[in-house]
């Protein structure tokens, strides 16, 4: 059994998903591999495991932070050391992520994030869009964490297991590689933005664009400064999660059983 998972959230994904799985099969020797199904209407999570991964199907659509918490709450119950996410529309290089779990098995940190924005990431070219909705959020997260942060809305993660319990804590606002970030931060974990050369998008439409950008931006404002009080509005008021992740980071790490 492998000591690394690498998860892919996906919906509705079944004509990317062979290249995707494929290229993490020839990038990734001897990793798991998991496909989150958040209730697709074609056949994502038979194209899925028609190519080797293991496969989480949800009953109904619940939108992308339930699909990234179950990832990692797939690896914490399975017991891995190290854990990893791609995206299923292809915009990650599975290669990226290789460098990016090899950094954190060298102990350079606790958590890995892949940034877009970082000298040495390639050619990715963001939308004006972007540009402007992306300097007011690097504003707003200096501000909230106390580090700058270039690529805030990256769903490019390598993990340890010091970051699992914490991560596969259910999201309580939909920008979660935002209300992540406001995690990692809050509980001192290592936090290490790498350069990486991600794809431009080919399929669907950025959210930084006219009105749903002002939503998202809201969204991750929330997220930034309001998601800890609502973590306590679901948990009970003396609850916080760092003390949470305090006591689950502390946990030996499980075998991985078997399938």
């Amino acid at each position: 059994m492998s000591d690394t998972l690498v998860f892919i959230p996906a919906w509705n994904e079944e004509a990317s998903l062979p290249d995707v799985l494929g290229e993490a099969r020839r990038e990734l020797p001897g990793v798991d591999l998991l496909v989150v199904d958040d209730g697709s209407t074609d056949k994502t999570g038979e194209v899925a495991r028609k190519h080797g991964a293991e496969v989480i199907t949800f009953d109904e659509n619940r939108g992308l932070r339930f699909g990234i918490a179950e990832g990692y709450r797939f690896a914490l119950d399975h017991g891995y050391a190290f854990c990893g996410r791609l995206d299923a529309d292809g915009q990650h290089p599975a290669a990226e992520l290789r460098e990016m779990l090899a950094r954190v098995r060298d102990d350079e940190c606790d958590v890995a994030v892949g940034s877009r924005f970082l000298d040495g990431s390639g050619e990715y070219t963001p939308t004006p869009e972007r540009v402007v909705g992306t300097t007011l959020l690097r504003l707003l997260m200096r501000v909230r964490l106390g580090q700058p942060i270039s690529d805030g809305t990256s769903g490019m993660y390598a993990v340890n297991e010091k970051a699992l319990a914490l991560l596969a804590d259910p999201y309580v606002c939909d920008a979660p590689e935002v209300e992540a970030l406001v995690r990692i931060t809050d509980a001192k974990l290592r936090l290490l933005e790498v350069p990486v050369a991600m794809r431009q998008r080919e399929h669907g439409e950025s959210s930084f664009r006219g009105s749903r950008a002002v939503k998202l931006v809201g969204t991750i404002g929330l997220a930034l400064f309001a998601s800890e009080a609502l973590y306590r509005w679901r948990h009970g008021k003396n609850e916080s999660r760092v003390g949470f992740v305090a006591h689950n980071a502390t946990k030996p790490v499980k075998k991985v059983l078997g399938r």
